[in-house]
């Protein structure tokens, strides 16, 4: 099988034969334990009826495991002389679109031609769903994740490596040193856990960080809860800029200072929250409510919470 071929003797023979070498600022490092690219098929639960997304094919090594399990995979590499590779490797998988592109278009959205591609395939047969499976890039973890949420695809999973750093702030709890908007905004729309924690020396070149597998399971309901989704992305991100300052001060520099202190105290005291709290104390469904009271407030007042320039792209 195809997949069996990943191994570090494999790649390193393969790319000197066609003279390449994995480039570290396309974050491309190869998961060589072949019952660890096992694992993260078997826990991305593809069947028939599943269209994945793969961000980061690489050598088409899990690309092929994933379409003998799934309906379609679309794969998109930034890499021109990997994408080459691949397609050489793949040339026998028909169910398989890939696309030499970056993911990303710029820091904050996805490739529109990835996602009408995606979307073409999903809409191709009725009552297919949509997962992302990938051993994603260590650069592009935060933003994809983060997009692909707040957009409008119903992804019914995502099963993904990622730094292990990224992993705990993902699925922190309120108080600890990892919450951060990201945390929020991820757990405000899904449940996620870390299926296993995966050593350097599972992977080829060994980068200097513990990585993991995770699991993001969206949950539809939550989703529908928000009015505004993308206003809450934007709050909770300001929010957590000033997040050890006391909630009232916080709160004042997150809104642009379009509502007066005794608005926000008395916005506060409407939901409880004493004004010396901090936001990284709150629980997600304590932001929840927090960011529609401020964008009723707002709304009353033809205001919006822009995100600032300095906003920091590892977080949401």
């Amino acid at each position: 099988m195809l997949h069996q071929r990943q191994t570090i003797s494999y790649l390193q023979k393969r790319f000197t034969e066609v003279g390449i070498h994995p480039e570290k600022g396309h974050g491309q490092n190869f998961l060589i334990d072949l019952n660890l690219v096992d694992l993260l098929v078997r826990e991305a639960r593809l069947g028939w009826g599943d269209v994945v997304l793969e961000v980061g094919t690489g050598t088409g090594s899990l690309t092929a495991m994933m379409a003998q399990a799934a309906d379609w995979v679309i794969t998109a590499e930034i890499d021109s002389r990997m994408f080459q590779l691949a397609r050489e490797e793949l040339a026998d998988t028909p169910n398989v679109t890939m696309l030499l592109l970056d993911a990303l278009h710029g820091k904050n959205k996805l490739s529109p031609e990835m996602m009408a591609a995606v979307r073409h395939h999903l809409n191709a047969v009725p009552e297919r769903r949509l997962k992302l499976a990938a051993n994603l890039p260590y650069n592009i973890a935060t933003p994809l994740i983060a997009n692909l949420l707040l957009g409008d695809l119903p992804f019914a999973s995502m099963t993904v490596t990622i730094q292990k750093e990224l992993a705990d702030r993902i699925t922190a709890s309120p108080g600890t040193k990892d919450y951060s908007a990201l945390t929020v905004f991820v757990q405000a729309l899904a449940d996620a856990r870390i299926v296993r924690v995966l050593p350097p020396d599972v992977f080829w070149p060994r980068p200097r960080v513990v990585s993991a597998i995770l699991e993001i399971l969206p949950i539809p309901e939550r989703r529908a809860t928000f009015a505004d989704l993308a206003f809450f992305h934007r709050f909770v991100k300001n929010l957590f800029l000033h997040r050890r300052k006391f909630l009232r001060s916080g709160l004042l520099s997150a809104v642009n200072k379009e509502i007066s202190k005794p608005e926000i105290d008395a916005l506060l005291a409407a939901q409880g929250l004493a004004p010396t709290a901090r936001a990284e104390e709150l629980s997600v469904d304590q932001l929840h409510r927090l960011s529609d009271a401020v964008a009723a407030k707002l709304g009353s007042t033809n205001s919006e919470v822009d995100t600032p320039a300095e906003a920091s792209e590892n977080d949401a």
